[in-house]
């Protein structure tokens, strides 16, 4: 029988003193974000028994029946650290790239308040590309050849002497938006163009990589310094449509159970990549102390690096920890304490995800259209861009709704979610019908 999950419990009120038990029994915990990822976060902590209050700051329409939606942006940090302050949080849990590159971590441990995340300093290996090249280089991490510019006509030069595709990346965040793979000279010097002299994503600089061939996958871990606690291996799909056409998105699905790799490559990615990068920061002065994202690609001549991220994937978040057994709370107050935590216990089976994203995604959409009929649906729904409009359940955001399923297996996972996908109404939402079309094919 494959895995289950149970329709999502209707809150009751609760007593005065019932709370006042709570307060004194239970851990508070802020969870930093609004997004899929910060919904499946706090769902996952919501099964903790040791948490008995969830704050989300900002939170969306779906993270609201599980906790409590607190009207602060991810990146102030001033306003977050006096509400932890205030509110005797416990542990604060930080979703977005932007809080950890603003120095959250920094200013709540300055505080005396356990958080879990990386160090602003730490958050370079996901913030600067560059920083994180040169970093595999020093210490044998296998990934793709490179060079760094800041001058345009120096990287055109560059690009124009070397085979295409050529792989263009913002040295910087860009909400996994920075990212052009060139398949010819005019696209590249559009590309160039948009980075280097608009500065599309803000003054900074330009990778140029080597372009490799092969399916990617995601391995996230939680690392504590050297300590690398792993888990399940995840493939997205950036680009907008079927058959990976379209321009690339934040992540349009995701699964989890790949066939494709085996436990020798899983093994070897995680003793030769992500452990090795766990121990290069702390030979850095750099401990990382959250979850490092492994971007990876099964190249002919092996695993190799795309990218590193210095926190939770969005959307693979979303089919990982639904597989989480073990109580997510000590992991977390673990890894943010220094304290050595048990190795994490996942379920048996596989899920699948697929995003339902407002049309014109991830251009120009519109904002405010009604969505229906999701008191029909049975599985889990993670909301990434979703608000409440004179009680009406409306979209907020270019990726809106996530909508997973288990299974023993890709097939019955597969058949599961696109059943309930066509339960919920909306007008303006589209969706990928070939999620995990690589693990098919």
């Amino acid at each position: 029988m494959g895995l289950v999950y149970p329709l999502p419990s209707i809150k009751t009120a609760k007593s005065a003193k019932e709370i006042q038990l709570e307060d004194l029994l239970g851990k508070t915990v802020l969870v930093i974000g609004g997004g899929g990822r910060e919904h499946a976060i706090v769902d996952a902590l919501s099964r903790s028994p040791q948490v008995s209050k969830i704050y989300c700051a900002p939170g969306n329409a779906g993270i609201e029946e599980q906790a409590i939606n607190v009207p602060l942006k991810d990146t102030d940090v001033e306003g977050l650290k006096a509400f932890a302050l205030e509110n005797q949080v416990d542990l604060t849990v930080v979703g977005p790239e932007a809080a950890l590159a603003v120095g959250i971590v920094d200013a709540f441990r300055e505080a005396g308040l356990n958080i879990f995340g990386h160090t602003k300093a730490a958050t370079a290996i996901e913030s600067s590309k560059e920083f994180a090249k040169k970093l595999m280089a020093k210490y044998d991490i296998p990934t793709a050849a490179y060079q760094g510019f800041s001058d345009y006509d120096e990287a055109l030069a560059y690009v124009s002497a070397r085979p295409f595709p050529a792989v263009l990346k913002y040295d910087g965040l860009a909400a996994g938006k920075g990212v052009v793979i060139a398949q010819d000279l005019e696209e590249a010097k559009a590309a160039l163009a948009d980075m280097l002299l608009d500065h599309s994503f803000g003054q900074g600089r330009v990778v140029v990589e080597d372009f490799l061939t092969g399916p990617e996958f995601s391995f996230l871990c939680f690392v504590d310094g050297e300590r690398v606690y792993p888990m399940p291996l995840s493939q997205d799909h950036k680009r907008a449509f079927d058959g990976d056409k379209g321009p690339n998105t934040g992540g349009m699905g995701a699964y989890t159970g790949l066939p494709f790799i085996t436990p020798e490559d899983r093994e070897f990615a995680y003793r030769e990549i992500i452990c090795k990068a766990a121990s290069a920061m702390v030979a850095e002065g750099l401990p990382l102390s959250g979850v490092l994202y492994g971007g990876l690609m099964k190249t002919p001549q092996g695993i190799k690096v795309i990218e590193f991220n210095a926190r939770f994937g969005d959307p693979e978040t979303e089919v990982v920890l639904p597989l989480l057994q073990s109580d997510i709370y000590d992991i977390f107050e673990g890894v943010a304490t220094g304290r050595e935590v048990e190795e994490p216990v996942w379920a048996d089976g596989v899920t699948l995800g697929v995003v339902l994203a407002s049309k014109g995604y991830p251009g120009h959409y519109e904002k405010g259209v009604a969505i229906n009929g999701m008191h029909r649906v049975g599985t889990k729904v993670y909301h990434m861009g979703t608000t409440y409009k004179d009680g009406q359940l409306v979209t907020n955001g270019g990726r809106v709704l996530m909508v997973i399923a288990a299974g023993e297996n890709l097939t019955e996972a597969r058949r599961k979610v696109y059943a309930e996908v066509e339960k919920i109404q909306c007008e303006n939402l589209f969706y990928r019908t070939d999620i995990a079309h690589q693990a098919f094919d």
